[in-house]
């Protein structure tokens, strides 16, 4: 499967942006998909994660109550739709999916990537 992200861009503080990740190559109905970020000089991190049979996971404390993941099969499509941005929130974010993810808050567990789209938020 190939991973194409798009959707990032310049967002005030408190604004929001959603994040589309597209598949082909394969239907994504059957994998476990997940949105990571990476900041500059800081390592990539994860944000959240859903499974082919809809389960969610979100990272403590950093995103949650603020990032919603979702995913639209028919469209082959995972979407993160982020709210309240903050300038700490300034990366790129990549998509990333496998099929039946042991962890899915590890990196190593996704063989699948997206090229990543940049989010800047200013203050």
């Amino acid at each position: 499967v190939q991973l194409q992200a798009s959707g990032g861009g310049l967002v005030q503080a408190g604004g929001s942006l959603r994040l589309s990740c597209l598949a082909s190559g394969s239907t994504i109905s059957s994998y476990d998909m997940g949105w990571f970020r990476q900041a500059p000089g800081k390592e990539r991190e994860f944000i959240a994660s859903i499974r082919w049979s809809g389960g969610r996971a979100y990272a403590e404390d950093s995103v949650r109550g603020r990032f919603t993941i979702s995913r639209d099969n028919a469209k082959n499509t995972m979407y993160l739709q982020m709210n309240s941005l903050e300038p700490e929130d300034t990366a790129v974010y990549y998509c990333a999916a496998d099929l039946r993810v042991g962890v899915p808050w590890a990196i190593n567990e996704y063989d699948y990537w997206g090229q990543g789209t940049l989010v800047t938020v200013s203050s």
